[in-house]
């Protein structure tokens, strides 16, 4: 701790890089620690709890079939966060609540168009436990003929998915899996390897889950790309940010 917050004080303006910083820390405390995948139970966990979940899920969405429902069920996911969600929530409920609830910023038309528009797209995943809720919206856009890659982080980093998580939730049914090259929080432009930064450039159409992955991407030129976003805002600064409210859903574009 002591280190950390020397770092901060050595090093912190306000040009720093949230994620970069985030993703520092963290590589530190497992070199320290020697251990590597400090949260490997609760991703483990978030896995099989989303996967018993998905009876119901479907069930639910029998009732509507459309694009923007499978949006907010991935949206949903990114809302429990199972690597650190409290089990005894009636997570049914949240999942209703999250498929009653307005998407604050509603891009759905929007997203509906690229995928009509391009024949293949750049999925960036977030955390375990919520990319079988992912894994739903993949299932829907495949439906457009498109074809997927999905982007894993390459080595752990909180309770991010790496390519091990993809698998047991079955993603390479639907998707190519990649790495992003690195073990960073988000996705940080200065760490990922030159060959998934290549293929992030020549990628015309990204769909990006999380906050972190949002906030990584405001860093980078994504000029002459079509870049979406889902999440939830789970904190103030990225609240503050977007201009809208704590606990919003939102499918926007960058």
């Amino acid at each position: 701790m002591q280190d950390i917050l020397k770092y901060l004080g050595d090093n912190f303006d306000k040009n720093l890089c949230s994620n970069e910083t985030g993703s520092k820390f963290h590589q530190y405390i497992k070199k320290e620690t020697g251990c590597y995948d400090p949260y490997i139970n609760e991703k483990k966990q978030g896995n099989e709890i989303a996967l018993s979940l998905m009876p119901k899920v479907r069930e639910i969405l029998k009732n509507d079939d459309s694009l923007e429902s499978y949006v907010k069920i991935a949206i949903v996911g990114n809302i429990l966060d199972f690597g650190a969600f409290n089990l005894d929530s009636d997570i049914e409920s949240i999942i209703h609540q999250g498929l009653d609830k307005e998407l604050t910023i509603n891009k759905i038309n929007e997203l509906e168009d690229a995928l009509i528009k391009y024949d293949k797209v750049l999925y960036l995943v977030d955390n375990t436990g919520e990319i079988v809720f992912d894994k739903l919206l993949l299932e829907k856009i495949k439906e457009y003929d498109v074809d997927i890659t999905v982007a894993v982080k390459e080595k752990p980093i909180l309770n991010d998915a790496c390519l091990e998580d993809a698998l047991d939730a079955g993603i390479d049914e639907l998707a190519d899996i990649i790495s992003i090259g690195t073990d960073s929080v988000g996705i940080v432009q200065s760490m990922i390897s030159p060959e998934f930064k290549d293929y992030f450039e020549n990628s015309p159409f990204i769909i990006s889950k999380g906050m972190g992955n949002y906030e990584g991407l405001t860093e980078m030129n994504l000029d002459g790309q079509d870049v979406f976003i889902l999440l939830c805002t789970k904190c103030k600064a990225i609240s503050k940010d977007l201009g809208i409210g704590e606990s919003s859903h939102i499918l926007s574009k960058l």
